[in-house]
């Protein structure tokens, strides 16, 4: 199968692109850095052209109120382009319970996402993934006073880059779910205690401290991203780590 992987530069979509040629597909990633614009629509005809999948892991440059705009924008002009070229098949990458965080603009975003994918005209799939283990490092940062992290006890269901990977792989080259597929990791931890996990493994220092208010995920009510129903990944948190 000849698939466009948009975004096919980056952390999910450069290992997608290597999966899909390892398995004999043929897998072109584009990006701005090989000259197209999701926003403009710049050589977005020319990137889906003959393509029978499109899988879409573009991202909003913030995660503020500009994303809705940039997922609205980006999907219009992909859709149309896909479509335009007979595309079979368009493939999302979006969050567990994106749908359930109405308080984060981003979240936000990503369901806007998805609804614009099940209202167009191109057989769909959206493969849902609950947080990668690669931001851990980042989201110890946005909380960092000195020595201290502030962090909530929010559940959170860790995942490796490389098997969410896999699973867009997989799902790109079947037959359209024209529906959601979540995948996670193996084990459920409190984002405090993930982090106190993160520094002792790498013998940082600092001290993870529960703060209810502390961070985006604060705003995040019960345990709505994770899934236990989902399908779950291999790969353990503290395996990854080593």
């Amino acid at each position: 199968m000849k698939i466009a992987v948009i975004g096919g530069t980056g952390l999910i979509g450069s290992q997608v692109v290597k999966n899909l040629n390892a398995a004999g597909h043929e897998a072109v990633p584009h990006s701005k850095s090989t000259g197209i614009d999701v926003l403009t629509g710049q050589g977005l005809d020319e990137a889906v052209a003959g393509a029978d999948v499109v899988v879409n892991l573009t991202n909003s440059p913030t995660f503020d109120e500009a994303s809705p705009a940039f997922f609205q924008t980006s999907m219009d002009n992909l859709l149309a382009a896909a479509h335009k070229g007979g595309v079979g098949h368009f493939v999302i990458l979006s969050i567990v319970g994106t749908d359930q965080v109405p308080e984060l603009d981003y979240y936000r975003a990503k369901a806007l996402q998805e609804t614009v994918l099940a209202a167009g005209p191109i057989p769909y799939s959206i493969v849902r993934a609950t947080q990668f283990m690669e931001f851990m490092d980042a989201v110890l940062s946005w909380t960092t006073d000195g020595d201290t992290v502030r962090l909530p006890a929010t559940p959170i269901q860790p995942i490796a880059g490389e098997d969410v990977a896999a699973a867009v792989a997989e799902v790109a080259v079947g037959t359209p779910l024209n529906g959601i597929r979540n995948i996670a990791g193996p084990e459920v931890f409190t984002l405090d205690e993930l982090g106190r996990i993160t520094l002792s493994h790498k013998g940082d220092n600092r001290t993870v401290v529960n703060d209810p208010t502390a961070g985006m995920f604060a705003v995040v009510k019960g345990d709505v991203l994770t899934d236990k129903g989902a399908d779950l990944a291999p790969t353990r948190y503290t395996d990854w780590l080593s």
